[in-house]
């Protein structure tokens, strides 16, 4: 077992459980939450940060992967930048910001399971130590255009009580991207006060981010983390960005992929809006998914979908919601002019890792922070080294967990009938074939792993509000049954 290896299982819970059964849902569940290891700062520029994350964009849909769907903006961050062909986040959207934000996984917290749905009650636990806090305490100005989704129920969840200076957006994880609403609720603010505006949000966050860069004093570092809910269900786009696609016969992508161009459009704004104020050179961007594209209709959202799901992460297996590589091997890109060489940067990194690196070249301590599961990645961002991770936790909670040692990858299924799969990444990055049955040794130690992760989790918030909510439901009475199935007239 290597080191890295060692860490992280000192460091704190990660993915699934482990134990088959009712018995073993109800052992994991009981347990405990976690550590990691702290990070230090190294010597660099002070930069400005552009954060921009997208919400549930697939491997392959994007320009510089290949795609059809046009993102010359991006495209061009990235032939300038540092591509990074193994950055991973969680398999879900409120996970992999909570593991942004406190450089640690989700496991820790119990985060690691769903994702807050607009119900609950919960959220990111307000004794964890954030990004913004770490990098403001040392004179950034900072600010949330965008998504939150990291807990909405009390304001003690809100980002402008977590950090941020300036926030505009949702709080929630999917609304109606012209209306700005959930389930018919109002979900759009500015600071803590809920707003009415009219306006395609994908271009509102755009402008909005334009209009901050272009007021703010260049003197003054800026944290900017620009969360679009594109290309997120519901899709819905402008015509103009639809008639941009002819081609694309599929109603679905077709809007897919406007939602996508429009995005990018408003990227390109934004970076324009840094080079006229004479900021560009000095500012580190960093982009990529939350997760991979949808390919299940289990984890579109809270609305319905009707027809083929249009992402595509080839040639990655599968997508959101699961722990193979199409669920967290995620488009991504680093570009910083003068100090990250332009190039594939492939190393192993992780979206834990982005607290730790970004607050080192801020000149930010984490001392508040819990243990971090998160390494400095900047050598391998700037090209100058390879990473210094060797593995990943993709994830563990009760019913599953899975965990990466070097180019060895153990996905093991705990529900019944459990299932264990073995990948050698290297060999077989889009997992076809499993060679569990021919590395038992291999097998055995990874499962291991798992086993101490989950040993030390928190139990999963969203089973207990998912558990309040089946019990709290109204009544299903006989009509209503029969309505649902059709035969409420006989």
């Amino acid at each position: 077992m290597t080191d890295t290896h060692r860490n992280e299982t000192e460091a704190g819970p990660s993915r699934r459980d482990v134990l088959a059964g009712t018995a073993g849902f109800m052992a994991a569940v009981a347990g405990l939450s976690a550590l990691a290891s702290p990070a230090r700062a190294q010597a660099a520029p002070r930069p400005h940060i552009l954060y921009i994350l997208a919400d549930d964009l697939g491997f392959a849909d994007v320009g510089f992967h290949g795609s059809d769907i046009k993102t010359p903006n991006l495209d061009k961050l990235a032939a300038t930048g540092a591509t990074l062909g193994q950055f991973y986040t969680q398999p879900m959207c409120t996970p992999t910001r909570a593991a942004l934000m406190t450089g640690r996984y989700p496991l820790r917290y119990g985060l690691q399971t769903g994702v807050i749905p607009s119900g609950a009650s919960y959220g990111l636990a307000t004794d964890e130590f954030l990004l913004p806090q770490a990098l403001k305490s040392v004179g950034y100005s900072t600010a949330l255009i965008g998504k939150w989704h990291l807990g909405h129920a009390k304001q003690d969840f809100w980002p402008r009580q977590r950090g941020f200076d300036y926030f505009y957006g949702p709080l929630v994880g999917e609304i109606d991207h012209y209306k700005h609403e959930a389930h018919g609720v109002v979900d759009w603010y500015r600071d803590n006060k809920q707003v009415v505006e009219e306006g395609y949000d994908t271009e509102l966050f755009g402008a909005d981010a334009a209009r901050l860069i272009g007021a703010h004093d260049p003197k003054t570092p800026l944290f900017l983390y620009l969360a679009f809910t594109a290309p997120h269900t519901p899709f819905q786009a402008p015509q103009a960005y639809v008639d941009r696609y002819p081609n694309i016969t599929d109603p679905a992508r077709r809007l897919y992929a406007a939602m996508i161009s429009a995005m990018d459009d408003q990227i390109g704004k934004v970076v324009a809006a840094l080079e006229q104020r004479g900021m560009r050179e000095n500012t580190l961007i960093v982009f990529h998914s939350d997760n991979g594209g949808t390919r299940s209709k289990m984890f579109v959202g809270e609305g319905a979908f009707h027809g083929e799901l249009p992402a595509s992460n080839a040639p990655y297996r599968d997508g959101k919601g699961t722990l193979y590589e199409g669920g967290t091997r995620v488009a991504a890109l680093a570009n910083w002019p003068g100090r990250i060489t332009p190039g594939a940067a492939d190393g192993v990194m992780h979206v834990v890792d982005m607290m730790p690196t970004l607050a080192r070249l801020a000149g930010a301590t984490l001392d508040r922070s819990k243990p971090l599961d998160g390494v400095d990645v900047w050598s391998a961002l700037s090209g100058t080294r390879t990473s210094p991770r060797d593995g990943v936790v993709y994830n563990v909670e009760p019913t599953q967990g899975a965990v990466r040692e070097g180019n060895w990858k153990l996905y093991w299924h705990a529900l019944l009938p459990p299932k264990v799969e073995l990948y050698d990444l290297a060999k077989d990055p889009s997992e076809t074939t499993d060679v569990a049955a021919q590395h038992p040794e291999k097998v055995a130690a990874l499962q291991a792993h798992v086993v101490d992760l989950a040993r030390t989790m928190a139990p999963p918030l969203f089973y207990a509000a998912a558990l309040k909510a089946a019990l709290s439901a109204p009544l299903s009475t006989p009509t209503g049954a029969l309505y649902g199935l059709g035969m409420e007239d006989d």
